[in-house]
């Protein structure tokens, strides 16, 4: 039996759209009081703008703008920075997950999903084989099943392999069980630190 991974024909469940919409509602007064507090105090503690933004690759393959609040200095920084370029707040931020709430934005602009693989860089999408382009068949998403299975104490090819596990497996229940599973990490920061060492620009450096 030729599964939807082989076809290429993934696509998001029917609905999925409209339970981003209501789950975002549901969280839209909470996120945007902490979201306040958080953007105070990054503005009160460093140098620069709010917001970091960045260009990451969406459904499709077609660029978007993601929105994170800033943790390190206002500077030219490294795609992995070292330590002393997180500014306190910012280590904080990560710590909790904080910094990615202006995502939320991107949800509410049709570009991202409460759930679906984390949006990556071109750079990374570039070294994709046909069969991990189908990572590109849904919006990337807020959490997703690699971020509760490990994050960023995974190896790049398995957090590949658990995004393409949800894109043929998505639905609404598995939706809703990912969710349930984010608290865990964001109370606990369970693989915030790090980063794959066989991710595509390690590799080259």
């Amino acid at each position: 039996m030729t599964s939807a991974l082989d076809t290429g024909r993934c696509r998001p469940y029917r609905g999925k759209r409209a339970v981003d919409l209501l789950l975002l509602a549901g969280v839209a007064v909470p996120a945007a009081v902490i979201g306040a507090v958080c953007a105070v105090a990054v503005k009160l503690t460093s140098k620069g703008p709010v917001l970091f933004r960045q260009e990451r690759v969406g459904m499709g393959g077609q660029p978007f703008t993601v929105f994170k609040f800033r943790t390190m200095v206002h500077a030219d920084n490294p795609i992995f920075p070292d330590a002393s370029r997180i500014t306190t707040v910012g280590r904080w931020l990560r710590r909790f997950s904080l910094d990615e709430l202006p995502q939320l934005i991107n949800v509410a602009r049709g570009e991202m999903s409460i759930v679906g693989p984390r949006p990556t860089l071109q750079y990374q999408v570039d070294r994709y084989d046909d069969r991990q382009r189908l990572r590109l068949s849904v919006r990337p998403g807020l959490t997703g099943l690699a971020q509760v299975r490990g994050r960023n104490s995974l190896q790049w090819q398995q957090r590949i392999e658990y995004d393409l596990e949800y894109v043929r497996t998505q639905s609404l229940l598995v939706d809703l069980r990912i969710v349930l599973a984010t608290f865990k990490p964001l109370v606990t920061g369970e693989g915030t630190e790090g980063h794959p060492t066989d991710d595509p620009l390690a590799k080259d450096q």
